[in-house]
């Protein structure tokens, strides 16, 4: 049987929410709230670059590769620091920061560029640490020996764009790279660097997908080490080839209500431990936002994924007791 166990795990460790939450975490480590703050140094990724022959640009990837504040892109690295962390402070008083280095892929870049950018982010007493958005396939020792430098030093966290377990859903978002290649660099940079934080990005809502499908990936979750992950659901920005798959008819956005049900499988068949980022995505520039126009409320849909879990008496972990979880191979060697 699996050790993660619902009872393992209270609402009441959880701040009453039927789910574990990224900022429990947190606090548990830091001992007070923590905010991140989203800033960019790359400009490009390996699908951008054409590496390997017939790559393409994912298909749900805008031009501004999922930068929270694309205006800021080409602004210094402590400017856009410093302009963040008043937008952030602005809007919810926060005084200790982590450094989110979000668009593109910030690994596809010299280590001495990172080393650099490390140093730049963490300058500030008010900074805890880092959070290093990347990729499966852009991993290295030499990365590996960077991040284990400053996890000795600050708090530091990797997040994978996974995106899916699922091989044919990989193919048709052009990801370009496997299910298989991320699970290997998973057990890869935790076997190198187990200080770090590490967690993953799953998209739901993939032509096809099934609920059957949703419950796959928990029970695969919960087989790898991780610490933490970000649920999004798939939609539709403008200038992407997904927005040509959903004009052409070729794609349908999923509906709030399957999605809430999806959200709600999921983690009800997520071992408890695994803190939770976020429950659904947020399209932070409406005008670009063509599909589904849920998307854009933030709060709102929150609040509702929320409610559907409490009026469903759901909550994270609540079927890892059921028989179905004796040990099985459910991981891609």
């Amino acid at each position: 049987m699996l050790r993660y166990l619902a009872g393992m795990f209270t609402k009441t460790e959880w701040n009453s929410l039927p789910y574990n939450p990224i900022s429990q975490h947190y606090k548990s480590v830091f001992g007070h709230k923590v905010y991140k703050v989203p800033v960019s140094i790359a400009e490009t990724c390996p699908n951008r670059e054409g590496l390997i022959n017939g790559m393409k640009v994912c298909n749900f990837c805008d031009v501004w590769g999922s930068a929270a504040y694309p205006e800021m892109q080409k602004d210094s690295l402590r400017d856009q620091i410093n302009q963040s962390r008043l937008r952030v402070s602005g809007r919810t008083n926060a005084q200790k920061f982590l450094i989110y280095f979000q668009a593109y892929t910030t690994t596809y870049s010299r280590v001495q560029e990172l080393r650099s950018a490390f140093e730049e982010a963490i300058i500030s007493e008010d900074v805890l640490g880092f959070v290093v958005g990347t990729r499966p396939d852009c991993i290295s020792d030499a990365l590996f020996e960077l991040l284990n430098e400053y996890a000795d030093k600050k708090y530091v966290a990797v997040e994978f764009g996974v995106q899916s377990f699922d091989e044919k859903q990989l193919i048709w978002m052009n990801r370009g790279h496997t299910a298989k290649r991320s699970i290997q660099a998973i057990k890869r940079i935790r076997a190198a660097c187990p200080k770090i934080n590490l967690g993953i990005h799953l998209m739901f809502g993939f032509p096809g997908e099934t609920l059957a499908d949703i419950i796959h990936s928990a029970r695969i979750c919960n087989q790898l080490p991780i610490d933490n992950v970000k649920l999004h659901n798939l939609h539709v920005l403008k200038n992407t080839q997904l927005e040509q798959e959903y004009l052409n008819g070729n794609f349908v956005p999923v509906e709030f209500d399957e999605y809430a049900s999806w959200v709600t499988a999921f983690l009800q068949n997520l071992r408890p431990n695994i803190a939770v980022h976020r429950l659904s995505a947020l399209s932070s520039r409406s005008d670009e936002l063509i599909a589904p126009k849920w998307t854009s409320k933030k709060m709102e849909i929150y609040q509702k994924l929320i409610t559907y879990l409490r009026d469903h008496n759901a909550y994270q972990g609540q079927n890892l007791h059921q028989p179905i979880y004796q040990e099985q191979n459910l991981c891609v060697n």
